[in-house]
């Protein structure tokens, strides 16, 4: 059985810059804090726990202490808050997430109402969300879209959550134009995310089974699985080596994989050589 693994499987830009962030901060400082994981992967939040840096869920008396902020970003709430505490900020947000940001804070002060395709408890969408003076409207599917909700907007700017599904963000954007007519749209979708979905609208066809490696918390990965399951319902959603059965692969001449944004490389080797020892 062949095995071919996507170009673009593994950490993107932003997910390696964070992590290198956190590592730097782990080395150079004690008592650093973060609410919540630095990525969506198990292996990588162990990882960066062992470096010294410790999650918390509850913010206290910062004197001493360095606050780091996740790839995903942060809402400007909790900014100020823990500004006022007392922490040193250290800022491992992605870049073209951040670049989503000055977007919704300019398109505001436009005036235009925004509106965020995404995930609504998405950390990235609470990240953008949180950098408004007023509400955004998040929608995640069709279902979402409220004919007399829009039909009252005047002027809106739609943006989209960096890993979310293009062909539906775009049926969704198609939707709402219907119901708004002065509306600027930005493609926010990232690149990485881009050319992951290229390959992932590929190799399905190409390939007799399709594995999917990252966590079960991860979006980006999840929109892999879907399109790849779409086209191929041989696809399968792995999160280590262990999760790996052998009758997927009965028959099967070739095995296609791939692997999300926040998914270490070493744990996709894990799971090439137990496929390879199936085989």
């Amino acid at each position: 059985m062949k095995i071919n693994l996507a170009k673009s499987a593994g950490f993107c830009f932003g997910v390696k810059r964070a992590i290198g962030i956190a590592i730097k901060t782990g080395l150079a400082r004690k008592n650093v804090y973060m609410l919540g994981d630095i990525v969506h992967n198990e292996d990588v939040v162990k990882m960066i726990q062992s470096r010294g840096i410790k999650k918390t869920t509850r913010l206290a008396n910062g004197k001493g202490k360095t606050f780091l902020i996740r790839a995903h970003g942060m809402d400007q709430k909790t900014y100020r808050k823990v500004s006022r505490l007392g922490y040193a900020i250290i800022d491992a947000t992605c870049p073209m997430v951040k670049e989503i940001h000055k977007i919704a804070q300019c398109m505001e002060k436009q005036c235009r109402d925004i509106i965020v395709i995404g995930d609504k408890e998405h950390d990235e969408v609470r990240g953008i969300i949180g950098q408004l003076k007023g509400k955004a409207i998040v929608i995640e599917d069709s279902r979402d879209i409220s004919a007399s909700q829009l039909n009252a907007i005047k002027k809106a700017c739609v943006i989209v959550q960096s890993t979310q599904n293009i062909e539906k963000a775009l049926k969704i954007l198609n939707e709402l134009r219907g119901h708004i007519k002065d509306l600027k749209f930005f493609n926010t979708i990232c690149r990485p995310t881009r050319l992951k979905q290229e390959e992932i609208r590929k190799m399905p066809l190409k390939n007799d089974v399709m594995v999917i490696i990252g966590s079960r918390k991860s979006a980006n990965t999840k929109r892999l699985y879907e399109i790849s399951k779409s086209l191929n319902k041989r696809t399968y959603w792995v999160n280590s080596s262990g999760d790996i059965k052998n009758g997927w692969f009965k028959g099967a001449k070739s095995a296609g994989i791939t692997a999300g944004a926040s998914t270490p490389d070493s744990t996709t080797q894990e799971i090439i050589a137990r496929i390879k020892q199936i085989n």
